[in-house]
């Protein structure tokens, strides 16, 4: 089926249909290689740890989406390298049904390029993304050429996303930067702060205590000259 027949499928279907429950496990082949593994891994963690007090979201890597009409399996599926839908659920799930979901599509998409499936992901899938998922955010990220890209859906239509003076672009749905940080992609605050990770956060916080602990040490030091100065000069220190 062409992607022009899929669009026009898609087109027909009532919004108010009502499907049965299904099961469906995730079809999604293995990533291609230890990066993308590594890039979907830090992105799931840093945005779960950033949001570890929410329930209100769902986010997954190389994850299948089905959402055939028919709900049928065999037809109407992508599997996005990461995405996150807004408002619902926050529980594991075999994979995302949108018939299951309230109709739910997600509200991000990142898809990360490779050799493979460059053409597809700037083509095929931005265009099914658009005009079938209207996911709002759509961002596509080489980890090899560090080649980076996102649109915002305006009007229906994908409009590119300009970078910020530190070349990172921002996810509306988000409320958060995206950008490359020692060659990976990372999320980063409104105000430009990266959002480490939980190990990232604890070297951060053990780092700052023995900052404390030096300050406490020079200090302790700094009084003990004083005290020693001060009795060459004939006066006790625990007088003054």
């Amino acid at each position: 089926m062409t992607i022009a027949q899929e669009l026009d499928d898609q087109k027909g279907i009532c919004q108010d249909v009502i499907f049965p429950p299904g099961d469906l496990y995730s079809d999604e082949p293995p990533l291609e290689s230890e990066l993308h593994l590594r890039q979907i891994i830090l992105l799931l963690t840093c945005l779960e740890w950033l949001w570890r007090d929410r329930n209100d979201f769902y986010a997954a890597g190389n994850l299948t989406i089905y959402y055939s009409p028919r709900q049928r399996k065999s037809e109407y599926f992508r599997g996005p390298d990461f995405f996150v839908v807004l408002g619902t659920e926050r529980k594991t799930r075999k994979s995302w049904v949108v018939w299951e979901e309230d109709g739910k599509y997600p509200n991000v998409i990142l898809e990360i390029l490779s050799n493979s499936t460059t053409n597809t992901d700037k083509g095929l899938k931005k265009t099914i993304y658009q005009d079938t998922f209207r996911t709002p955010d759509y961002f596509w990220f080489d980890p090899y050429t560090q080649e980076f890209a996102g649109f915002h859906l305006v009007d229906g239509e994908y409009q590119p996303l300009q970078a910020s003076e530190q070349g990172h672009l921002w996810s509306h749905q988000l409320g958060l930067y995206l950008g490359v940080y020692e060659g990976l992609l990372r999320f980063f605050t409104q105000d430009g702060q990266l959002v480490p990770t939980p190990e990232e956060k604890a070297e951060q916080a053990e780092q700052k205590a023995e900052q404390s602990q030096q300050q406490a040490e020079q200090a302790e030091q700094k009084a003990e000259r004083l005290a020693a100065k001060l009795r060459e000069l004939n006066i006790d220190p625990d007088t003054i």
